[in-house]
């Protein structure tokens, strides 16, 4: 989904690139690349696209446990890269690859998409402006009523190598906190079956965690695959003069696996009602005031912040350094650490 869905439209509308080739396994009927995309290469072996001299940039998609094989090849082979997310299944993979693209002279880029979602966007805005004083608390949250599981990758592969709720969602909200926040002093993290009532460390559907900062900040971070709601949370806020929540996912995803295109007028705005924003006049009185999303440029704004860092060559420019995704997993296996000692872990 993720190729079809996102990088390959993304990537052919911008400038600096032009779709060469794809690596697919085994096409089959309803699910094969050569007869989507007739005019480009085609190859059912990844290091035959490594041997294509044509080749600038390779995107893995693939399950993240085999990120880590092919994207050392893809750097080795004098390749840039961008790396779907959840990175690689541990920090020291990342300290590794990290290594490589520098010894090579390349570029390796991770695909957090989330940082350019409409409501993210808006939310740094809101906090980078003061509206909100000194944040005291942030809840994030990912949640979904869905009792029976979709049948995918994300369902069979454990923890270990980059499975379960908390690589798959905790990648993006962790994400998101480290954007806004940087890397907490601690965390504490409590990883469940919700579906079958249990505590589990191996495929968890559930995740509960607490990032502390040392400026008495707390963030929640929430995964739910049952919670029953008619429009579920999203972000909730709270600062020393006001607090901003907003409910439903950002439209994007949705939209595009619906085949809207990004070129469409409406395409990442949402609903203003879905935003509550309170703020705290100089009377301590609190009143609730009128805010829609930014005028996001939505997920293209990566593409086109790839396609600069690609022309330049140059680290600075890339949308989300590899070393950024690096710090989120040493958060992840700090939750990890915690959930399965009961304790809370500090953070180097």
């Amino acid at each position: 989904m993720s190729a079809k869905i996102f990088h390959i439209p993304f990537l052919t509308q911008t400038p600096q690139f032009k779709l060469h080739a794809i690596v697919q396994r085994s096409p089959k009927e309803g699910n094969s690349a050569p007869a989507d995309y007739p005019d480009i290469k085609h190859y059912t072996d990844y290091k035959d696209l490594l041997a294509d001299s044509a080749v600038d940039l390779v995107v893995i998609s693939t399950p993240p446990n085999n990120h880590f094989e092919l994207t050392k090849a893809a750097l080795e082979a004098g390749k840039h890269v961008l790396t779907e997310k959840p990175f690689v299944p541990t920090s020291a993979e990342a300290d590794k690859l990290i290594e490589i693209a520098k010894k090579n002279g390349k570029l390796l880029i991770v695909y957090q998409n989330r940082r350019w979602d409409a409501d993210f966007v808006t939310l740094k805005k809101i906090i980078s402006e003061g509206t909100l004083g000194r944040i005291i608390q942030f809840d994030n949250h990912f949640d979904r009523y869905r009792l029976v599981p979709s049948k995918n990758w994300k369902l069979d592969l454990p923890l270990s190598q980059g499975g379960s709720a908390l690589y798959d969602l905790g990648t993006h909200l962790i994400d998101q906190a480290y954007v806004l926040f940087g890397k907490p002093q601690s965390v504490h993290g409590r990883l469940l079956s919700q579906r079958e009532g249990k505590f589990d460390f191996e495929n968890p559907d559930g995740v509960s965690a607490e990032l502390t900062y040392p400026d008495g900040l707390l963030v929640n971070i929430r995964i739910s695959v049952l919670s029953a709601e008619l429009e579920q949370p999203r972000f909730w806020v709270r600062g020393t003069k006001g607090s901003f929540r907003k409910l439903g996912l950002d439209t994007q995803e949705d939209a595009l696996k619906a085949g809207a295109k990004a070129t469409d007028a409406d395409f990442g705005k949402e609903d203003p009602a879905r935003y509550k924003l309170v703020v705290v006049d100089d009377n301590e009185k609190a009143k609730e005031q009128t805010i829609s999303s930014i005028e996001t440029p939505t997920y293209k704004a990566f593409y086109a912040q790839l396609g600069k860092a690609v022309e330049s060559g140059k680290e600075e420019d890339v949308p989300v350094k590899a070393s950024e995704a690096r710090d989120v997993l040493q958060i992840i296996e700090g939750v990890f650490e915690s959930a399965k000692t009961g304790k809370d872990v500090t953070l180097a």
